[in-house]
């Protein structure tokens, strides 16, 4: 199984990134997948999830609205759109993919 993530960076608050997971093997359009991230001293927390079809989406409080989970069965591939972006958003960003953990990508949001 692999599972990559790809897409963050430095950004100004009130900016956009788009975070990408690919995954690989099992079948990738029988499985849910969330993004979760974890930032310095904190707990690792759940942002979004998708279900398997993607006809289902669910996100933390404090993203809601800003963020948007989406997923394309035929690449493997999971993405997060993070829009209008805080500091507080500023951590290692993480998916995860039939219990296996990518290696997170850092998004930090800074003037």
């Amino acid at each position: 199984v692999q599972v990559v993530e790809s897409g963050g960076g430095l950004v100004q608050p009130g900016g956009s990134l788009r975070l990408s997971c690919a995954a690989s093997g099992f079948t990738f359009s029988t499985y849910s997948l969330s993004w979760y991230r974890q930032a310095p001293g904190k707990e690792r927390e759940r942002v979004a999830y998708i279900s398997s079809a993607g006809s289902y989406t669910n996100y933390l409080d404090s993203v809601k609205g800003r963020f948007t989970i989406s997923r394309d069965n035929a690449k493997s591939t999971v993405y997060l759109q993070m829009n209008s972006l805080k500091p507080e958003d500023t951590a290692v960003y993480y998916c995860n993919y039939a219990g296996y953990w990518g290696q997170g990508t850092q998004v930090t949001v800074s003037s």
